[in-house]
């Protein structure tokens, strides 16, 4: 196969990759210029100089009677970083499969150094800078706006015969909402899972997640603050009334009170249950109010108007086609052909794929069972690889709630159904990954924090045995509860017994039992294998956009943005511009509004299904083909199986893949020594699992005892 050449060239050889490189390098240069215009914008978007010099220029440049004042907005605010995005799909599809060996030291291995801050959690110095510079934003978009209104505070306030501290409150209450919008504007990329810009990054959605926390927690102080303060200005001045009104211009400015209100309210709704210990002990409650953030846009756009739909627009496009391309997948019943059922209450649950889809180690995937139930969707790591396992994507689900444990018992009990109905969105990845940098590569998990590490190891078990490559030593180091859950050490070998003979990996492993003393007497159940029997309208897990996905998607966002010109250049010239003159712009507003945003949705949508549909009937003819091989393999059969094939699976990591494994009762494991003993110029700490776990890990790699410690939390807990 092309992609398996591709995968197997030395990083950096050959003619085609160092032009592969160049080419990026040049993605990278003109994105950091674009980037930096960007920013510039937000910079100078507050003073007397954006609204009195550039706008009339920018306006001429545009078109008003086309574009109006939205025209000048979308190229300052909108084009640059869709511009980015785009770029950031073409830099990824270049990119994409390559695994970098390079073990030349990082310039930058001091600023990645992990720390602990109060309220932050884990970040290092390169995150604490960005933050900091956000926040230095916030602040000058926020003294830059008071000072171009209160110097003429004195006059607005005689006007509407206000006291002077009454006008500054009220002028503090309009400044501190348009902060919030920095915020806002910000919100969605972290939460955009197949976003190409944070993989242009280096990010994933879920590593991102703590970013789209700060934020929410920001706006959200923001806004409560812009809402309490106008609704204590009106009282204070009498005007409860205004809290009323629908439509109305407000100092030159259109405002929606009503739709404010309603903003406010489904966002402090949200915002109550975003806390831990409100998120973590009711999830199902924090996971359903959070769908309020349909509401909270709807009516955030009512409020603000075109004006601010343009500022927020890049974070919200992006998103937007992210969900619905998440939206045509999730339409779709998968084949579920087989599960592996674990005495720890574990399963391990095997869907047929695509040979087209490819993925990452540490990727997750969300899954619905809507036998259990239609609206919830819940994240789990991707253990299978992708080559290793060509036709089967692997999740590993443990009984820690009760939608798990309905499903546990569904598959487990003696009457287990014969097929199980699921639909799944992603796997969502890393686009690269860097193991093979390190000399060596220390796995500290917590319980079911063992699973990104499975899917790690069996990367690397394909790297040693079919490519050849020096891969670095391993030790994986697993705390659990009791001595039934050493069983998950099982799923280090997929279910298929893919063979470890020709593997060189040296892995060792240091397991912890750590609520039973000694070994007990009687010995673990072995693992079930649950055949399914499929429809044949369940489909093969397949790319959502094909094999060149990166490039089909930066064609849905720059078509999709380019009818969306289009569509409203149209409108606006031949249908709002005739009859804006002879009509009442604040009745219009809001009609404007509505339109410029169903607009929106409507260009994304026809160009985000067109290129569904297309790669769909691409595959049509290979899930046929996929379908057939899988009903003539089993013949028809289903239920519990347990042959000696699927016996054998449980000595495998034992006999051919672990150098070593060692077991320790009534123990927790001495990190501190273990990280600071291991050898090798670079060591790579990765820890997935309970939080003093992962700070526990962090304070060692940061303590500057070691300087080959490189650290890397995978955290998939919201």
């Amino acid at each position: 196969m092309e992609e398996d050449k591709m995968l197997s060239a030395p990083h950096g050889g050959g003619a085609k990759a160092k032009a592969t490189n160049i080419i990026r390098g040049a993605i990278v240069g003109l994105c950091i210029i674009v980037f930096l215009g960007y920013i510039m914008m937000w910079c100078i978007m507050p003073t007397d100089t954006y609204y009195n010099k550039w706008v009339p220029h920018i306006m001429a440049s545009t078109n008003s009677t086309y574009f109006g004042l939205q025209g000048p907005i979308l190229l300052d605010f909108t084009f640059p970083i869709l511009f980015i995005a785009v770029m950031g799909c073409i830099y990824t599809h270049l990119g994409k499969g390559m695994e970098s060996s390079d073990r030349k030291k990082d310039p930058f291995k001091k600023l990645r150094r992990p720390m602990i801050i109060k309220g932050l959690g884990i970040v290092n110095w390169i995150e604490l800078f960005f933050f900091a510079m956000f926040i230095l934003l916030c602040l000058w978009y926020f003294s830059s706006f008071m000072h171009f209104w209160y110097e003429k505070i004195n006059m607005e306030a005689m006007s509407r015969g206000d006291k002077l501290w009454q006008a500054k409150l009220e002028r503090f209450a309009l400044v501190i909402g348009l902060a919030g919008n920095v915020c806002l504007t910000f919100l969605f990329f972290p939460v955009t899972r197949g976003s190409s810009i944070l993989a242009f990054l280096g990010l994933t959605s879920e590593a991102s997640i703590k970013y789209h926390i700060w934020l929410g927690h920001l706006s959200m102080t923001m806004f409560t603050a812009h809402g309490f303060s106008y609704l204590i200005y009106w009282a204070l001045t009498h005007r409860l009334s205004e809290a009323l009104k629908w439509d109305e211009m407000w100092d030159q400015t259109y405002v929606n009170n009503i739709a404010g209100e309603l903003c406010l309210l489904s966002g402090l709704v949200m915002w109550s249950t975003t806390f831990p210990s409100i998120r973590r002990r009711m999830f199902e409650v924090f996971y359903y109010t959070h769908n309020l953030y349909i509401l909270f846009i709807i009516f955030y756009i009512l409020h603000k108007g075109l004006f601010f739909i343009c500022i927020m627009l890049p974070g919200m496009y992006l998103f937007v086609i992210d969900r619905f391309l998440r939206f045509l997948q999730s339409r779709q019943k998968v084949r579920l052909v087989s599960a592996r059922v674990l005495p720890c209450e574990t399963v391990e649950l095997n869907f047929s794929k695509s040979r087209a889809l490819n993925y990452t180690p540490t990727s997750t995937m969300f899954v619905s069972i809507p036998i259990i139930s239609k609206l919830q969707w819940h994240p789990f790591t991707v253990t299978s690889n992708s080559h290793l396992e060509p036709d089967t994507l692997s999740v590993v689900i443990k009984c820690e709630g009760s939608w798990t444990k309905k499903l546990y018992d569904l598959i487990s009990s003696p009457s287990s159904v014969d097929r199980l109905q699921a639909s799944i969105e992603g796997p969502y990845g890393p686009p690269t990954t860097h193991f093979l940098r390190h000399d060596m590569l220390v796995m500290v998990s917590g319980g079911s924090g063992i699973t990104p590490f499975i899917s790690i190891i069996r990367d690397l078990m394909f790297m040693s045995s079919a490519r050849k490559c020096k891969t670095p030593k391993l030790l994986l180091i697993s705390t659990f509860r009791n001595s039934s859950h050493l069983s998950m050490l099982d799923l280090l070998l997929p279910v298929s017994g893919a063979s470890a003979g020709s593997c060189n990996l040296d892995l060792q492993i240091e397991a912890y039992v750590t609520r039973e003393k000694v070994q007990p007497l009687e010995k673990a159940e072995p693992a079930r294998i649950i055949r399914f029997r499929p429809l044949p309208s369940d489909s093969p897990i397949s790319p959502n956009l094909g094999k060149n996905s990166w490039l089909w998607l930066a064609a849905i966002i720059s078509s999709s943005f380019v009818i969306f010109l289009f569509i409203l250049g149209i409108i606006t010239r031949y249908y709002i511009y005739p009859i804006d003159h002879n009509t009442n712009k604040v009745n219009l507003m809001t009609q404007r509004t509505v339109l410029t945003t169903l607009i929106i949705c409507f260009s994304i949508a026809i160009t985000a299904t067109a290129a569904f549909l297309w790669n769909k009937n691409q595959n049509v003819k290979e899930t046929k083909q996929i379908q057939d091989l899988e009903d003539s393999t089993t013949g028809g059969s289903s239920g519990s199986m347990h042959d000696a094939a699927d016996r054998e699976l449980e000595s495998l990591p034992h006999q051919s893949l672990v150098k070593s494994m060692k077991v320790h009762y009534g123990a927790r494991p001495d990190l501190k020594r273990i990280l600071l003993q291991s050898k090798g110029s670079s060591i790579g700490a990765l820890v997935c699992g309970p939080k003093q776990m992962r700070h526990d890990v962090a304070a060692i790699c940061s303590s500057g005892l070691a300087e080959n410690l490189h650290f890397e939390s995978i955290s998939f807990s919201w």
